[in-house]
């Protein structure tokens, strides 16, 4: 019979009081990127609050399923890591130009149903690319993750983008505030507290933010107590060529940005990720995708900022992550339960989302610190792909003025900094060096580590 002590963290089964106030944690982390995706392609396209209202409640249906998909797996489908799933923003740009000139809702539909298959179809080839993921590139990855976050952070904290308040000093006030509840419950409080810092961080700055008008619950009186997606609500899916291409590229951007979640989180569970697990997730965000295309939402991919919690809470559970799959299909049931949790204020969300995204960067760093940096260009790899990941983060328009694809791809800067550091990892550690040039760029040199999981 097998013991405690014999099951790993990440297949540990919490008790119900902890699966309920871990997942809940987990699920108020991602809640604002849920559904930030359909407000903004909804009011691309002028939807009316019905219709939006409803893209909202189909999209945390979805995002409850996929993350129970990808947590609990079942065949070749789900990682079985504490793995959160939302829309992913690489789609944002492509399905707005689709619904406003190309067909609307049907033809998004239509394209991100054969993104879904094709992503599925690919994993396999996906899974076999792990070996070009050492340690080196994998660091790289995660810090950029935590890097680029960190600017999202800083709006919400700000009052949220396009808010008439932005960057006044009240908000920043009470975004410094919780984080400030956040670190103090982290430091001081029992082991239990300190592992849902977060979620106390933001029911006490929540309860602060009420009196002083940063609350709004309006939404809550009109929303329906019940809400459920059916199948294609808005027509049978259209399949145009240019919309379909367009959401292919943003399929490889996507499992490109899952892939190195999925690493991020095999570092911080201690469950290595290998190929064969890589490809079941990647195969699981296909499956999702697919579901989004049927069920009047968007394409899936793992969420960043719920690795940072994992690394943060050290709660290795997937059967947390799976509570708040529950949760969010509860959500997506109910919409006036989403409805409250819409109403937190952007600069809660801001405070502890700082300590969240933070602590991504500080994994990736734990990574690169075990990297031999001596006599090599591994700090060169490092460099540039950070870089290259943080520039359209600093400037977001650089690339307006390049084809659509391009901007897809290069837009994300995870996506473009996973890219780079591949690219310069195989430049400069796998193409043989030239004769009697003395640099190194074989395996033997010493210049990449052992890649992590093999």
């Amino acid at each position: 019979m097998a013991t405690t002590a014999e099951v790993h963290p990440v297949d540990e089964i919490p008790p119900v009081r902890q699966l309920a106030a871990f997942g809940l944690q987990h699920v108020l982390a991602m809640y604002a990127g849920a559904v930030a995706v359909p407000l903004i392609v909804g009011g691309a396209m002028k939807l009316s609050p019905a219709d939006l209202a409803y893209l909202i409640t189909a999209d945390l249906l979805v995002c409850g399923i996929a993350t129970l998909i990808q947590c609990v797996g079942f065949w070749r489908f789900g990682v079985r890591l504490p793995i959160m799933q939302g829309c992913t923003f690489a789609a944002v740009s492509p399905m707005v130009l689709i619904g406003t000139t190309g067909g609307g809702l049907p033809a998004i539909y239509g394209a991100v149903i054969v993104a879904g298959l094709a992503i599925m179809l690919l994993a396999p080839v996906f899974g076999r690319l792990l070996r070009f993921f050492p340690p080196l590139v994998t660091g790289t990855v995660i810090l950029i993750i935590g890097v680029s976050l960190l600017p999202v952070a800083g709006n919400w904290a700000a009052g949220g983008v396009g808010a008439k308040n932005f960057g006044e000093p009240r908000n920043l006030a009470l975004a410094a505030f919780v984080l400030a509840v956040v670190l103090g419950v982290q430091r001081f409080a029992p082991a239990f507290l300190s592992r849902i810092a977060v979620l106390v961080g933001i029911a006490v700055g929540l309860a602060v933010a009420a009196p002083f008008g940063f609350t709004d619950f309006s939404g809550v009186k009109d929303a329906d107590w019940v809400g459920i997606s059916t199948p294609f609500h808005f027509g049978a899916p259209a399949f145009h060529v240019s919309a379909i291409v367009s959401m292919l590229v943003v399929a490889l951007v996507s499992m490109t940005e899952t892939t190195g979640d999925l690493i991020a989180v095999g570092e911080l569970t201690e469950r290595k990720v290998e190929p064969r697990p890589l490809a079941d997730g990647l195969r699981a965000d296909g499956l999702s995708t697919v579901l989004g295309g049927v069920f009047n939402t968007f394409p899936y991919t793992a969420y960043a900022q719920n690795v940072g919690l994992v690394g943060m809470t050290r709660v290795r559970s997937r059967w947390v992550v799976a509570a708040a799959g529950g949760i969010l299909v509860l959500l997506g049931l109910l919409p006036k339960l989403g409805a409250v949790v819409a109403a937190i204020p952007a600069p809660v969300l801001g405070g502890a989302g700082l300590v969240m995204f933070g602590t991504v960067a500080a994994s990736g760093l734990r990574t690169l610190a075990g990297v031999d940096f001596k006599g090599n260009h591994n700090l060169t790899v490092v460099a540039v792909s950070v870089a290259i990941g943080m520039l359209p983060v600093g400037v977001p328009t650089v690339y307006e003025k390049f084809p659509d694809w391009f901007q897809t791809v290069m837009n994300s800067g995870i996506s473009a900094g996973c890219l780079s550091a591949i690219v310069l990892n195989l430049l400069f550690n796998h193409l043989p060096a030239r004769a009697g040039s003395g640099a190194p760029g074989s395996p033997d040199s010493g210049s990449v580590a052992e890649p992590a999981g093999l």
